[in-house]
């Protein structure tokens, strides 16, 4: 800053606003490297995180980290033509009120500096503004390739239980085509039942005795069912919750 300032056009030493175009020449060097730093960062981000590359989930702090930086690097570039632009005003109004009305040889030279370091910065903020664009495309990027990955995961616990569903539907299937011949099996092969090839089938008198003790205790079963998955909801849904992941292959 100092060397621009001593090294500096003589003859634009008259002119008051001289000064300025020094220091818009450092600020424009300074916003311009600060803009492409972003733009290397959002460059790099953009090569690794390409949708086949996504075996990691994206660092979505460092994005929004990076995001941020670029909004506060616009504004400040947005600040900084504001500022020109007044700068700018002031100076036509300080021209116009010379004392001979007309603007010589330093003031043209200080307008078109002016006027190219406004141009320089806006056009630099364009980039920057660019960037950010580059950003949040990169940011809906990663949240639609996770959701996508969701997605599919989703579909495949949904495949997965459908087989489970039809596993369990293939597997009661089979249960009640057996239950009524093994109950029938089970019930007269009780010693209340007795063969003879000579006298047929004889039936103890004390049948009522199995009746007596089955119906009441199946009854009595499915009340204290019935009353547990009333009293204890959560508990009885456990039961018949499975974790589809767990069927899933590892």
């Amino acid at each position: 800053m100092l060397k621009s300032l001593f090294s500096h056009d003589l003859y634009l030493i008259n002119e008051p606003f001289w000064v300025y175009t020094c220091i818009l020449e450092d600020v424009a060097r300074l916003d311009e490297a600060t803009v492409w730093d972003t733009r290397n960062r959002v460059r790099k981000l953009e090569q690794w995180a390409l949708p086949s590359d996504r075996r990691l989930p994206p660092d979505y702090r460092r994005l929004h980290d990076i995001a941020r930086h670029a909004i506060h690097v616009t504004e400040a570039l947005e600040v900084a033509v504001l500022n020109i632009e007044h700068i700018g005003t002031q100076h036509e109004a300080f021209v116009d009120s010379r004392a001979d009305g007309r603007a010589g040889a330093a003031h043209r030279e200080i307008s078109r500096r002016l006027a190219f370091f406004k141009s320089y910065i806006g056009s630099v903020r364009q980039r920057s503004i660019s960037n950010e664009k580059r950003l949040q495309n990169e940011i809906q990027l990663s949240y639609n390739v996770i959701a996508q990955h969701d997605a599919g995961t989703t579909v495949e616990i949904s495949r997965a239980a459908h087989s489970d569903s039809a596993t369990v539907k293939t597997l009661a299937f089979v249960t009640l085509t057996f239950l009524p011949p093994t109950f029938i099996c089970t019930l007269f092969s009780m010693s209340f039942f007795h063969y003879d090839s000579g006298s047929g089938w004889a039936v103890s008198s004390q049948i009522w005795i199995y009746w007596a003790i089955a119906v009441p205790t199946t009854i009595a079963t499915a009340l204290v069912w019935n009353h547990w998955t009333k009293l204890f909801p959560s508990v009885s849904e456990s039961f018949h919750y499975v974790n589809p992941s767990q069927s899933l292959p590892k």
